[in-house]
C-alpha cells in the first residue's frame, strides 16, 4: 500500500517539530508523499494548508494516518469511509477493534499500532529506494 498510495491525510498533525506526527510527516513528505494536515488547531504544517476535518479536505484522500488517542478513532474512521479513503493507518499505540472492523466492512484496508515511517524505512530505505 505504501507503493500504491501517495496521498496521506495526517489526522492530528502538529506544527511542533518535537511531536512525533511532525517528524513522521516530514519524513514521508521528503520521500515524495503528498501530506495533507488535518488538525483544527493548525493553519498550515510543513508548508501545507491544514484542514479542520477530513470532510474539509478537497479532493480524494488515500491513506488516513491517525495520530489521535484511540477514543477518537471511530469518528475518524466514519469520516474516512464517507471521504472514500483507501487505508486507515493507526500509528503506534493506537488501536480500536470496532472501528477497524467497521473500516474493513466499508472497504478500507486497516493497519493498527504501526509507525508508517518505520514501515516505510523497513521496506524501502534498506533497498535504496
Amino acid at each position: 500500500m505504501l507503493e500504491k498510495y501517495k496521498t496521506l491525510a495526517v489526522v492530528g498533525l502538529s506544527s511542533k517539530s518535537s511531536r512525533p506526527s511532525h517528524g513522521v510527516a516530514a519524513y514521508m513528505k521528503a520521500r515524495g508523499y503528498r501530506i495533507i494536515p488535518v488538525n483544527p488547531k493548525e493553519a498550515a504544517v510543513l508548508g501545507e494548508k491544514a484542514y479542520a476535518s477530513l470532510e474539509d479536505v478537497p479532493g480524494p484522500v488515500e491513506i488516513v494516518v491517525i495520530f489521535r488517542r484511540p477514543e477518537h478513532v471511530p469518528e475518524i474512521v466514519d469520516s474516512a469511509i464517507r471521504k472514500g479513503a483507501k487505508v486507515i493507518w493507526m500509528q503506534e499505540g493506537v488501536t480500536h477493534e470496532d472501528a477497524a472492523r467497521r473500516a474493513r466492512a466499508g472497504g478500507l484496508e486497516v493497519v493498527e499500532d504501526r509507525c508508517i515511517l518505520k514501515e516505510h524505512a523497513k521496506r524501502f530505505v534498506s533497498e535504496g529506494i
